[in-house]
């Protein structure tokens, strides 16, 4: 799933962008969330949490915090987040591209769409984005699930514990050995970090001797044979964003 932010203090401008992002989406036929922002400061409140966006919209002229500003902090916490300006001065433009900004869209109406457009379709072709899906037969019952919506799984006697990032059901349980789900899902973005957990490379913050933090606060143990394949996987993962 694509997570997006939206981050401007003219009101108009927030709500057009949502619907021409919504727009796109909705005709791709991609899965997404966006969370929309009048502030720097309040995107900046979620702190490390800010790095689950894949991309953020941001306006540069903003009362109290700038956008120049609010993505140089941004950059400290989220590297590999695509950040795009909208906004009406164009003489910012070259401090745009000093936080690794990817577009820089000025805010003309008739031309907003097909700008906001183009600049999805590049993203989307840089990352080859695809999502991928998989059929579960869970105790629930049987549900096909986006793989990026899946946070980590964990076993207890052979009953796996599915952990959702969103919906209104947060877990899912079956009946069947990790080993099996491990093998279902290569080639996938899953690590296994210990006999009994399968996290996804996705939400892993950080793998430290000998825990996993993951964005929500959750911590995970690794095991001590698992623990350089998993941060090298990660590492991996990290460094190909």
């Amino acid at each position: 799933m694509l997570k997006l932010a939206i981050c401007d203090d003219e009101k108009y401008f927030c709500v057009r962008e949502e619907q021409l992002i919504t727009e796109y989406m909705e005709k791709k036929g991609y899965q997404y969330q966006i969370d929309t922002f009048q502030l720097g400061a309040e995107l900046l409140n979620s702190g490390t949490e800010v790095s689950k966006y894949d991309i953020i919209f941001l306006d540069i002229k903003m009362d109290k915090l700038d956008g120049i500003e609010t993505a140089k902090r941004i950059r400290e916490v989220a590297e590999n987040t695509y950040i795009v300006f909208v906004t009406a001065f164009i003489e910012y433009s070259l401090e745009g591209y000093k936080v690794d900004a990817i577009r820089y869209l000025l805010k003309d109406d008739e031309f907003l769409d097909k700008a906001i457009f183009e600049c999805l379709d590049a993203i989307m072709q840089k990352e080859n984005y695809q999502e991928r899906k998989h059929i579960f037969a869970f105790q629930e019952g049987e549900k096909e699930v986006y793989l990026n919506d899946i946070v980590y799984i964990d076993s207890n006697l052979h009953k796996l514990t599915f952990h959702m990032a969103k919906g209104n059901k947060k877990e899912y349980t079956m009946y069947e050995r990790l080993d099996t789900i491990d093998e279902q899902l290569a080639g996938t973005d899953f690590v296994r970090v210990h006999k009994s957990y399968l996290a996804n490379l996705r939400y892993i913050d950080s793998i430290e001797r000998y825990t996993v933090k993951l964005a929500d606060g959750t911590e995970l143990p690794v095991s001590k044979s698992r623990y350089l394949p998993a941060r090298s996987e990660w590492i991996s993962y990290k460094g190909a964003l």
